[in-house]
């Protein structure tokens, strides 16, 4: 899903933070992608895993080492769930992405089997994901990115296989999948929120094409044209 998404946006710079384990920008096609994490064991075994890896930056996801308004799409897979501030990682994102940027997040979703699972495991002590994430849920975090006047363009659900650790169980059970995207579309275990930042009173504008011919055969725009009646 991540690479049909990301195929068709354009830009300059590209940013995935965290997770280099999955290569969110493989399909991208912007001259610059980057890749940041917080740890160099990660970072440095993908780095070294993949030829065709993106440059990787190591920092705090709190602060974001770029310039504003200077990343044209942000990638965030699974980030914002397992970090402890993640207001403050939007707003960096938002800080960072130019007017009409992109931002992609993905997350586990607290309504699905997957999130039942997993506050079962909270009461047992028999986790099914990591017991460090505080999951989001979509409407939440819709709601974090309007006020960060983030345009929520598209949002994806997948996984409605349920929680089994096992191969054999998970293959017995792909056939929900189909089931899960006609009946119950919004209970897949992981959705995929894809959202515009929007700069209130910008409009864009486009080149002036038509112009005025002088006498001697040269143009000028009609934007310096000055009335007979000014003068």
């Amino acid at each position: 899903m991540l690479e049909q998404v990301t195929a068709d946006i354009f830009g300059f710079n590209a940013l995935q933070i965290g997770q280099p384990q999955i290569n969110a920008l493989v399909a991208n096609r912007m001259p610059h992608k980057w890749l940041t994490n917080t740890s160099i064991t990660d970072a440095t075994n993908t780095a070294m895993g993949e030829r065709n890896a993106p440059t990787v930056l190591l920092h705090d996801f709190a602060e974001l080492p770029f310039a504003s308004q200077s990343i044209d799409l942000v990638v965030l897979p699974h980030v914002l769930e397992f970090t402890a501030e993640p207001h403050q990682v939007l707003r960096e994102v938002e800080r960072i992405l130019i007017p009409e940027g992109r931002i992609i997040i993905c997350g586990f979703n607290r309504t699905s089997l997957w999130g039942a699972r997993q506050m079962t495991g909270r009461m047992t002590g028999h986790y099914f994901l990591p017991k460090e994430g505080e999951f989001i849920s979509a409407t939440r975090m819709k709601d974090w990115l309007k006020l960060l006047n983030m345009e929520v363009k598209q949002a994806d659900f997948g996984c409605y296989v349920p929680p089994y650790e096992t191969d054999k169980w998970l293959q017995r059970f792909t056939f929900m999948e189909q089931i899960g995207k006609r009946w119950w579309p919004h209970l897949g275990a992981v959705y995929m929120m894809q959202a515009i930042k929007r700069v209130k009173g910008m409009h864009l504008i486009g080149p002036v094409w038509k112009h005025k011919r002088l006498p001697n055969g040269h143009a000028v725009p009609v934007a310096n044209k000055v009335s007979k009646r000014n003068e």
